[in-house]
């Protein structure tokens, strides 16, 4: 008997995501089915009571309270009928966000576990269970014993459709590896080593019948060595002590000896096993064990300091590693490193300096928000760079150096910049502080044209540069309120409105389309992107812009946060991207997307910027704000390297084949060619 939460106690009523109603409607349900061996209204219920045990990946306090009741009359059921259930209690259970159990509740949960385990391996024996169920069905038991190796539960939730993505247990990386998942015919690594022997289990324990189930013919030839390690760890009960490389040779093998049907469930078991290799973390260097990095922060995990194989992204996307499968070879990526003031590539060889650019040292500027690259013809190109001081600096690209002394004029934080090339050849720089404040200088003499004016609520969140068919160039100025308005740089005149439907605007680039057009491109803080022909008066009419295909968008599920302007050979497009790393490009001409949507592995708010080399090659350098890694990624060639900084990013800009890079403590510049 569990050990459960009476009903009619008030203490329900101090606990989140259930209602003592619910789970005793819930009970009785399951009763009624264990009674009469019919029945599935249980299941509608269950999935509504579910989604509040297990919200957006949070569990409730409730669930520790609900779930003794739940597995006791689940546990009842006949084996066949309650796969789903256990499934959907393994997510729960292995959910990321999970707060302590109660102290009053904790004996009851731990006995539910127990329960648990006993009646999930049983429906795990006796089910016809999909290859892929049959999969989460043994993850969950593994949760249900409780071994770190059950998180991977919600990393393979669909092997066949995506990557796989792992945390290096030393730096905490992401580690991206898609179309990780192969047919090898036969093993082409080792298997794991047998568990020790010291860790059995002690008392009575479900895992016995299962090591029976493992038979050595399951997988074919060469598989042999990896079945016997599963049996050893279902002979010892999984003992927590078990190497997760183990454990994950049990999850394969029962998926080979139970999952239907017969051909897909060996085909599956295969690729399942190919989990028990390595993989090289591309930032700490460091190879460790997949199983590890499938699970948060696993105990005993160790890296491994002996030359091994290691599993590499076909695209070099993920780490710098080695085959580890049959056919499966890939070029590493190109993975840049700082030392002192150069930056080294993957093989230690020099590839360029590393420009600090002077005065931008802690205590004298500080950290930079917004950056603008001012390019004058037959002159220098300059970098300016503003932060939460209120004051522009402004620098020579080539070395680094400041040209003038900081010119202050804001009050507030400078929070976006843009350069205005005029029609007569100069060029402006114009920037946006946190109050609202628009401020034009020459930054040539380092003179405001226009000091500091306005007082827009939210701030000024995003600067670019229009010009028109009529000779005109315009500065677009955006807030987190929806005003998108187009001013004359030299009489601070606002002649137009953009943005008829007020989304707030969370990112705004210009697009050129033609000489002397552009339309202008923004991201809302919903997630859509919107553009603009700054050349139409009435701002509810299309012009030249065409909008991004929706179908795609939402094929994608791309929830646009940042946008960027990306200059190739033979026209200028659009990058955009989201908060799970995702990366789209865009021909504004027809809406379309250009290739398939690109992973960047670096989920968070993004930033991104884009130049065209020496020889045509276009180039893309995204990364996260606040992150430490950088993804330079060739669309043409799909070539991808990394940048490891030591700094915390805040946004990116790029002069030629320079990138600049402002960061909390202020800017760096690198090559984005070997010099």
């Amino acid at each position: 008997m569990i050990p459960k939460l009476p009903l009619h106690s008030p203490r329900w009523r101090d606990l989140d995501g259930v209602k003592a109603e619910e789970v005793e409607a819930l009970v009785e349900q399951l009763a009624s089915v264990a009674d009469t061996e019919d029945g599935d209204a249980w299941r509608q219920t269950w999935t509504c009571l579910a989604g509040g045990l297990l919200d957006d990946g949070t569990v409730s306090d409730g669930a520790y309270a609900a779930l003794p009741h739940l597995v006791e009359a689940a546990a009842a059921l006949p084996p066949g009928q309650s796969v789903d259930f256990w499934v959907d209690l393994g997510c729960i259970v292995t959910a990321e966000d999970r707060p302590p159990v109660p102290a009053d509740l904790e004996a009851g949960f731990s006995a539910a576990l127990r329960a648990a385990e006993g009646a999930a391996t049983r429906s795990l024996l006796a089910a016809d269970a999909p290859a892929q169920v049959c999969a989460h069905l043994v993850l969950s038991c593994v949760a249900f014993a409780g071994h770190h190796t059950g998180e991977a539960l919600w990393r393979l939730q669909d092997p066949r459709e995506s990557g796989l993505q792992l945390v290096c247990p030393g730096c905490e990386s992401d580690t991206e590896i898609p179309d990780f998942f192969v047919d090898p015919v036969r093993p082409s690594f080792e298997a794991p080593e047998l568990p020790d022997p010291a860790h059995v289990r002690e008392g009575e324990h479900p895992w016995g019948e299962v090591a029976a189930a493992l038979q050595e013919e399951a997988l074919g030839e060469g598989w042999e060595p990896f079945l016997r390690v599963a049996r050893e760890v279902a002979a010892a009960g999984v003992p927590p002590e078990t190497p997760g490389q183990a454990v994950l040779c049990l999850v394969a093998g029962l998926v080979a000896v139970r999952g239907t049907p017969e051909p897909a469930a060996r085909e599956s078991a295969r690729q399942l096993m190919s989990l028990t290799g390595h993989f090289r973390c591309w930032d700490c260097e460091q190879t460790w064990t997949i199983a590890d990095g499938l699970a948060e922060n696993p105990d005993g995990a160790r890296p491994r300091h002996r030359p091994t194989e290691a599993w590499t992204d076909s695209d070099g996307s993920a780490a710098t590693v080695e085959s580890a499968a049959a056919g499966r070879t890939g070029e590493a990526a190109t993975r840049f490193r700082r030392d002192e003031n150069a930056v080294l590539a993957a093989d230690g060889t020099p590839w360029g300096p590393i420009s600090e650019f002077a005065d931008s040292a802690p205590g004298s500027f500080g950290g930079v928000d917004s950056l603008a690259v001012v390019s004058r013809p037959g002159r220098p190109t300059l970098v300016a760079g503003a932060g939460d001081r209120g004051v522009v600096c402004l620098w020579d690209v080539a070395d680094g150096r400041l040209v003038h002394d900081p010119l202050p004029g804001h009050r507030d934080r400078i929070r976006s910049m843009t350069a205005l090339p005029m029609p007569d050849g100069h060029v402006l720089l114009a920037s946006g502080g946190d109050t609202g404040t628009i401020a034009v200088w020459n930054p040539v003499t380092g003179q405001p044209v226009r000091e500091p004016a306005g007082d827009w609520p939210g701030g000024v969140t995003g600067m670019c540069t229009a010009t028109v068919p009529d000779g005109r160039t315009l500065l677009v100025t955006a807030t987190p309120r929806g005003a998108v308005r187009l001013w004359d740089p030299d009489t601070g005149e606002c002649v137009g409105r953009l943005n008829p439907y007020g989304s707030p605007i969370q990112s705004i680039v210009a697009v050129p389309i033609s000489a002397g057009h552009t339309l202008i491109a923004a991201s809302d803080t919903a997630g859509r992107l919107h553009v603009w022909d700054p050349a139409v008066d009435d701002p509810w009419e299309p012009g030249a812009a065409v909008q991004l295909s929706a179908r795609a968008l939402a094929d994608a599920d791309h929830r646009v946060a940042a946008a960027a302007a990306v200059p190739t050979p033979d026209r200028t497009v659009l990058a955009t991207g989201d908060d799970r790393g995702v990366v789209m490009l865009w021909d504004l001409a027809t809406g379309a997307p250009i290739g398939l949507p690109v992973d960047t592995g670096t989920a968070g708010l993004p930033v991104i910027t884009g130049t065209t080399l020496h020889g045509g090659r276009t180039v893309l350098v995204t990364g996260t704000r606040h992150g430490h890694r950088l993804r330079v990624w060739e669309p043409e060639t799909g070539a991808v390297g990394h940048i490891a900084l030591d700094v915390a990013l805040t946004c990116l800009a790029t002069a030629g084949p320079d990138l600049i890079v402002g960061h909390d403590r202020g800017v760096l510049g690198l090559p984005l060619t070997r010099q």
